[in-house]
């Protein structure tokens, strides 16, 4: 059995048996060719003709070797690669890498490189190693690309001109001026003439540019020229395809066993990760175009290098150039709607079909227009948009290092040189560290920007021995490393200086993880927007011992004493009993105690929490905050929800500060104007919002299991003595637009009523309004219909506050409404578009888009 495939233990109970009662399986199944793939498949031909045949121009090779590589690419590593859509065959990237094993080693020789080469892919596939190719930085690949298109338009600038290019970019420098010199007309106007249509064609306007657009520009350029030689009579150089009987294959690679080594390993680094990059970015491609008619899988980037490998070893085996995965025809083959892997094999059979047809039209085509086309190719891959993106990424040196390389020097030693370069850039960013030390308010800032390692403790240890001795001191970490060797001098500098009366913080490093010794025995790493009753890390508090003052002693945890509201504890400590039912029990201690000191568990959780704000959130936010301070609120939306504690609106909102002005009651009731019993403050929240803060809108908020719902169902609504009975009077109306008939239905048997639910049937009531829905279902019982009820009722109120409707007529405000589900943590809006409304799930992708 091969190692490429992994055997099975259970290969032996694999065999598909049909059911014993449905009937045998049919024949095998018939091959299908989908629509769009045959078109796909056109498109990409007809740009792979004229390119595989430009790519062995300006190789040196046999033009056949082309026409072999682009027939076997699309045959071999279509059916057997990884990455369906992507089409292989001659690459531009490989130009200068072939050019120069023919020029060394001869044509046969280089044929055989290849064959290793291809074997040198299976291997690495075999070891599975693929996803190692992507830990090259992009940085050096687009400059190993970059410096072969600025290679390749360099010597097809020769070819344009009329002559012939040199091996090598500094002599094809040096030769320029003469050939500018002694240029020949005929060549020249030819070339202009096919860049003219390559840039133009794409750019026909109206909707006859929309129907000639099909056609690709780099087929239409070399038509067009080649129809404009042989029309005029121009004496050029054209292709030159001999017969198939003389065309040359491989043989025994000639030369010195280190050069061909060499050689073997740039054509295999190269085909790599060019086929590998060109595969994660087909991906790309698929996923951002509308939904194809098939299902395309992701790559399989192992098995994508074993089809190159083995397209590799055919090419070279029938004389064709080194293959890999092409960027041109790929995006052309995805654009054209591809669905699957018989679209880039179509191409490659109908390659073989014009090689073996179509000889006598393709020896009409001109060298000029070839090289006009490749040179256009060539200087396509000096892309402006990477070199935005690495100089956005601060990798410019690595890219330009890499490109001056790959043109002076070779491929192997272009990418060599990046690679170092790449290194001595990560090693330099993690050793470069910036500490300052200001001093705002009293209060010294050691800011620490980098990573924290042994090189940089001289400088640490140097600015923090300028903090005076008993000062207070806040040390901001902005780094995601700190070795041994800097966590020990910040701590020892830490003792020392709380030691002598001041105080110190230290910030800015994950949650829970504290330079202090006590967060060596057990730090907190709860998730964010963790309760705090579950949060299971911390230990119970120490025992307070009050000074001559009352106060806290002096927290060992933070290196200075603590105000009142930090507690005794050191922060990120907590007491793990579950203090709920002693926290409200009678007799049990005030929350703050009497002095606002936090002696009880709750005060504990909250000086804690408050702790960890100043400690974690509070630098992060500060400048944010004090923005909001000098600019004054200016918020987008009033929102309006219940006072629910598990209702947490930034967080089910993912909104920041200044964004929502949040308004919540006892079942985000909204009495109408009149009927506030005594309580306008639900009403002057509302006229503040949208006459002073100008909000956009308003949203009103229910949730899942809400007290205040079970509360108006359970009570008898007669008298209302208590201050809660008397504001749940506000949500008869809702009760009533939900369960007018609730005593009916309570009688109904419970079978029936379940049956209903389960169905996601409502019943329309006697008083022949429609209900609220949920997600296309119907609520799960009375209290989660009363709750979808109230929000719908909550904003007919609203619409009846005159600063609401007056928004509403000048179109300046707009309602909206909300259900939040607590268990699921889903959260649906309101569409009033059905009748009585329907509340839908807002999916994953609009809250991203």
């Amino acid at each position: 059995m091969s190692a490429c495939v992994p055997a099975r233990a259970d290969s032996a109970r694999t065999k598909h048996i049909h059911p014993p009662h449905s009937p045998p399986p049919g024949g095998p199944r018939r091959f299908r060719l989908a629509g769009a793939d045959v078109s796909a498949a056109i498109a990409v031909f007809l740009i792979a003709l004229p390119l595989s045949l430009g790519i062995a121009l300006a190789t040196g090779a046999p033009l056949q070797a082309g026409l072999v590589a682009a027939a076997v690419g699309g045959i071999v590593a279509g059916r057997i690669g990884g990455c369906p859509l992507q089409v292989s065959g001659p690459a531009a990237g490989l130009t200068v890498v072939t050019a120069d094993l023919i020029q060394r080693y001869g044509w046969r020789t280089t044929c055989a490189i290849t064959i290793l080469a291809g074997l040198a892919q299976l291997g690495l596939g075999c070891l599975r190693v693929a996803r190692s190719a992507l830990a090259v930085s992009p940085a050096i690949v687009h400059g190993m690309l970059a410096g072969i298109g600025v290679t390749i338009a360099v010597a097809q600038l020769h070819i344009v001109l009329g002559g012939t290019p040199q091996s090598s970019v500094p002599d094809n420098l040096v030769a320029l001026p003469a050939q500018l010199a002694n240029l020949h007309p005929a060549d020249l106007a030819v070339s202009v003439l096919t860049l003219t249509l390559l840039l133009l064609w794409p750019r026909v306007p109206g909707r006859a540019g929309a129907l000639l657009g099909k056609l690709p520009a780099a087929l239409i350029a070399v038509a067009g020229a080649t129809a404009v030689a042989s029309l005029t009579g121009l004496l050029l150089p054209k292709v030159d395809l001999p017969s198939w009987s003389s065309h040359a294959l491989a043989t025994l690679p000639d030369g010195p066993v280190l050069g061909l080594l060499a050689a073997v390993l740039t054509t295999t680094l190269v085909c790599s990760v060019q086929s590998l990059l060109g595969a994660v970015a087909v991906d790309k491609l698929v996923t951002a175009r509308p939904a194809p008619a098939g299902h395309v899988k992701r790559s399989n980037l192992d098995r994508e290098l074993l089809g190159q490998g083995a397209a590799n070893v055919v090419s070279g085996s029938l004389g064709g150039l080194p293959i890999a995965g092409v960027a041109v025809r790929s995006s052309a083959n995805v654009a054209a709607g591809a669905v699957s892997r018989n679209s880039t094999m179509l191409h490659g059979v109908l390659v073989v079909i014009a090689a073996l047809l179509m000889v006598p039209v393709l020896e009409l085509i001109p060298l000029a227009s070839l090289a006009a086309l490749v040179m256009a190719v060539g200087l396509k891959m000096v892309s402006l948009n990477h070199i935005r993106t690495v100089t956005r990424h601060r990798e410019v040196l690595v890219y330009a290092v890499t490109t001056f390389g790959v043109v002076f020097l070779g491929v192997l030693e272009g990418v060599a040189l990046g690679i170092a370069v790449a290194v001595g850039v990560a090693l330099h960013r993690l050793t470069r560290t910036r500490i300052t030390h200001d001093q705002v308010e009293g209060v010294h800032y050691v800011h620490v920007r980098g990573q924290l390692t042994f090189l940089a403790v001289p400088r640490l240890s140097r600015i923090l021995h300028q903090v005076p001795p008993g000062a207070d001191a806040a040390v901001e970490l902005d780094g995601s490393f700190m070795d041994h060797a800097a966590y020990e001098t910040l701590q020892d500098w830490q003792k020392t200086h709380t030691a002598q009366g001041g105080a110190v913080d230290i910030t800015g490093r994950r949650p829970g993880t504290r330079i202090s010794e006590p967060a060596e025995e057990d730090g907190c790493r709860c998730r964010p927007w963790t309760p705090w009753r579950n949060h299971q890390c911390e230990r119970p508090p120490k025992a307070p011992s009050p000074d001559a003052h009352g106060q806290a002693a002096t927290d060992g945890a933070t290196g200075g004493t603590l105000a009142a509201a930090t507690g005794p504890t050191a922060p990120g400590t907590r007491d793990t009993r579950d203090t709920r039912d002693t926290a409200g029990a009678p007799g049990a201690p005030h929350p703050l105690g009497a002095s606002g000191a936090a002696d009880g568990p709750t005060g504990h959780e909250l000086a804690r929490g408050i702790s960890a704000f100043h400690r974690n959130t509070g630098p992060l936010m500060r400048r944010e905050l004090a923005r909001l301070a000098r600019e004054g609120q200016q918020p987008s939306q009033l929102f309006l929800t219940c006072a629910d504690s598990r209702v947490v609106t930034s967080m089910i909102t993912s909104s920041g500060p200044g964004d929502l002005f949040v308004v919540r009651n006892v079942g985000n009731f909204v009495p109408l104007p009149g009927e506030e019993s005594g309580d306008d403050s639900v009403a002057a929240a509302i006229e503040y919002a949208v006459d002073v803060l100008k909000v956009r809108s308003i949203t009103v908020c229910g949730h899942s299991g809400c007290g205040a719902m079970q509360a108006l169902l359970d009570a008898e609504h007669g008298g209302a003595r208590t201050p809660l009975q008397r504001w749940l009077r506000h949500g008869l109306p809702s009760l009533e637009r939900a369960l007018p008939d609730l005593d009916a239905r309570a009688n109904e048997p419970e079978q029936k009523q379940r049956q209903e639910q389960k169905q996601g049937q409502e019943q329309v009531p006697q008083d022949g309004r429609s209900r609220p829905l949920l997600a296309g279902r119907g609520p799960v019982d009375a209290a989660e219909r009363l709750c979808l009820a109230n929000v719908v009722q909550q904003m007919e109120h609203l619409r009846a506050h005159d600063s609401v409707a007056r928004a509403l007529r000048t179109g300046d405000l707009e309602l909206h409404g909300m259900y939040f589900h607590v268990g699921e943590a889903q959260s649906y809006l309101l569409s009033e578009d059905a009748e009585g409304g329907v509340f839908a799930l807002v999916p994953t992708t609009d809250l991203t888009a």
